[in-house]
């Protein structure tokens, strides 16, 4: 056995005897064995685990529960942040080439769709000098295809809208690149054959009131260049709800999500920060008593009619920690959680996402650690895997030390921004051939096998 793997099992060994049972959160320790790490088969929701490192990486896997790989896709491009296998047993994913018109986080361009052989055999572009795509798309049961993007207005244009003159700078910079323009999010639903049928722009929502947007609502400064001004509301989801025909945005500035009557177009619920639009303590993010999530992700509308958020909890007021919660819409009340002990059992600063599981589990995905670790209802993980694909490279193991760019947010190079779990009777899945194809780290043992519980004196 490798001399460092066999040390760094030592070591997260050491602080699981030490600090958690088998009832204990995950446990990002950052300096240990990478793969799956802990794994109880009685307990697991049993299937398959689709995900796509954002870092110099082009490669989509299907994992097994062991972490071996079971079947890739290779694109020309990096991922717009993440995938999803459709029930024909296609790849949906954003892809993010690099003539972007902005390098705000979560850009990416292009949607395209892989048949199981890497094939693309369908494709849509947003991709100009006035828009993009980023962040979310999702396929409606229609056929047609739900896709989130970013619109530009000039400063001009957003005085002209309201917004109060010197609230922006005159220009910063965002990946060495100049921004002196705002970009606004908007949706936009095509066809298979590309044509638009449907829009919703958060400009046309400007005003104030529950149903509008505030367009002098704004991230402090300190959060982030950008973040403050041009990268104004920032939605990462956005959700088709069918039994409705409702729309499900969140938005990470905001610290909200909203529920859209598609026909009207009006924002019909919203729901984390009333601040945002008059109605907490103080308008301010992060500093207001009435505030809910900080800076959340991934919002989804569960069959039972609630939401489930990745509360990133990036600048909470009593620390920066994470935490999945399920919210009733109607009363506005957090009826089920998964709260971290503290940034060392898990913490995204930025991105994240959590699925509800069919057996009632829950799928998290810690972004920044490459961390995806399956939790029950009653708070026990069960299932554990740490990313091995350190900027499109197999590491055996996990370190801060080597592989962490160093910045606040705590970004690695092992990021994974979504991950999905398909059980094996998943009709995109019928038919094929899901046999080990390869280890995700071949010649190293797996850790779940290697270190048990009862084996720590």
């Amino acid at each position: 056995m490798n001399m460092r793997f066999r040390a760094s099992i030592s070591l997260l060994a050491g602080l699981l005897a030490l600090g958690l049972s088998t009832q204990a959160p995950a446990y990002e320790v950052h300096d240990g064995p990478t793969g799956v790490i802990k794994l109880v088969p009685e307990k697991t929701f049993k299937g398959y685990t689709l995900f796509a490192p954002t870092v110099k990486c082009t490669t989509t896997y299907l994992i097994d529960m062991n972490g071996d790989v079971v079947h890739t896709w290779k694109s020309k491009y990096p991922p717009g942040l993440y995938a999803t296998l459709l029930p024909n047993g296609n790849l949906l994913r954003a892809a993010a080439p690099k003539d972007q018109p902005v390098k705000i986080g979560g850009a990416g361009g292009i949607i395209e769709e892989m048949d199981w052989n890497g094939n693309v055999v369908w494709s849509y572009t947003m991709l100009t000098e006035n828009e993009i795509q980023h962040h979310c798309f999702d396929r409606m049961p229609n056929g047609n295809t739900m896709i989130l993007g970013w619109e530009r207005k000039t400063p001009a244009e957003f005085q002209a809208k309201g917004r109060k003159p010197g609230t922006w700078p005159e220009e910063v910079k965002i990946k060495g690149q100049a921004v002196r323009d705002f970009w606004v999010d908007f949706v936009r639903e095509v066809d298979k054959n590309g044509k638009t049928v449907w829009e919703w722009h958060a400009w046309d929502h400007i005003g104030t009131g529950p149903d509008q947007l505030d367009i002098n609502f704004a991230l402090p400064t300190p959060v982030g260049p950008g973040y403050d001004s041009f990268d104004w509301s920032h939605f990462n989801t956005v959700q088709y709800l069918p039994k409705t025909d409702q729309i499900l945005l969140n938005s990470r500035n905001f610290s909200e999500f909203y529920i859209v009557d598609k026909k009207s177009g009006k924002i019909v619920k919203r729901w984390g920060n009333p601040a945002a639009y008059g109605k907490g303590t103080r308008p301010e993010w992060y500093y207001d008593g009435t505030q809910q999530v900080f800076g959340e992700h991934n919002a989804t509308m569960l069959p039972n009619g609630n939401v489930q958020i990745f509360d990133n909890g990036s600048e909470r007021p009593e620390g920066n920690r994470s935490r999945v919660i399920e919210v009733d819409p109607a009363s506005g009340k957090v009826v089920w959680q998964y709260a971290a002990n503290g940034a060392n059992s898990f913490f995204s600063y930025r991105q994240g996402a959590a699925e509800r599981l069919p057996n009632g589990n829950v799928l998290v995905t810690s972004t920044h650690q490459g961390h995806l670790f399956e939790v029950t209802p009653t708070g026990e993980v069960v299932w554990e895997f740490v990313n091995p694909i350190m900027a499109g490279q197999a590491k055996p193991v996990f370190s801060d030390r080597e592989d962490a760019v160093p910045n606040a947010h705590q970004t690695f190079t092992n990021m994974i921004h979504r991950a999905y779990r398909y059980a094996p009777d998943y009709p995109g899945l019928k038919g094929k051939d899901l046999s080990v194809k390869a280890p995700l780290l071949p010649g190293y043992p797996k850790f779940f096998e290697v270190w048990k519980p009862t084996a720590v004196k």
